[in-house]
């Protein structure tokens, strides 16, 4: 598997991961939304660099100009809820692309919120059988639940080249899905953090996602 850590290199994107990560600014759902879409959308063209292209002639209204385009057929696969506005931002590249949604959440065995289970509940996708899929969800903490939504995927078709798109990874997860994706998938992450705390939420991180874009919701 082949791993892209933006952070180590110098972007705009980095701006935009501090506005997210920053405790006086993140509080702010519009931004902190708009800012996980335009996040998506510079890591979708940068991941469209990597797709397979071909030529075609297009008539302007003096003559043939000869362009490159892409020849592959996307599917944008993104896990709810917190993936929405990251969904959008690489919707907003990929305008031709099919989608599809998965909703994968934690269910904790105990009071202390350490112990949990990833459970699968909702998938609604095209066929995926020979298409380029990319997966995205902002926080990339374990991994399970991205491969669970991958496995869930499958059920849809064999596609061809797989990415995995997230805004902050852990370490951890980045060694489990190594271990559990096939070779031809590429990780793009934004910043690639060094751990886990005791309820497996990415440190330094930025807190939770889903909560900072939508309001938090009753347990």
């Amino acid at each position: 598997m082949k791993i892209v850590n933006f952070s180590e290199c110098n972007s705009l994107l980095n701006t935009f991961v501090r506005e997210i990560r920053d405790v006086n600014i993140q509080n702010d759902r519009l931004r902190f939304r708009r800012n996980i879409e335009r996040i998506g959308e510079v890591m979708a063209y940068e991941i469209s660099k990597s797709l397979v292209y071909k030529e075609q002639e297009i008539q302007t209204p003096l003559g043939l100009a000869a362009m490159s385009i892409p020849d592959e057929q996307v599917v944008l696969g993104t896990i709810l809820r917190a993936g929405i506005p990251f969904h959008h931002g690489f919707l907003n590249y990929f305008d031709a692309a099919e989608n599809a949604f998965v909703s994968a959440y934690r269910k904790y065995k105990e009071l202390n919120h350490q112990a949990f289970d990833i459970f699968i509940e909702y998938i609604a996708s095209p066929k995926i059988d020979g298409k380029t899929l990319i997966i995205t969800d902002p926080m990339l903490a374990t991994g399970c639940s991205m491969e669970l939504t991958y496995r869930a995927l499958l059920t849809k078709g064999k596609p061809k080249n797989i990415h995995i798109a997230t805004i902050i990874a852990s370490r951890q997860a980045v060694d489990y899905c190594v271990a559990h994706f096939p070779e031809n998938t590429v990780l793009w992450a934004a910043a690639i953090d060094p751990g886990l705390n005791e309820h497996s939420y990415i440190v330094p991180g930025l807190g939770d996602a889903g909560d900072l874009a939508y309001g938090g919701k009753d347990s």
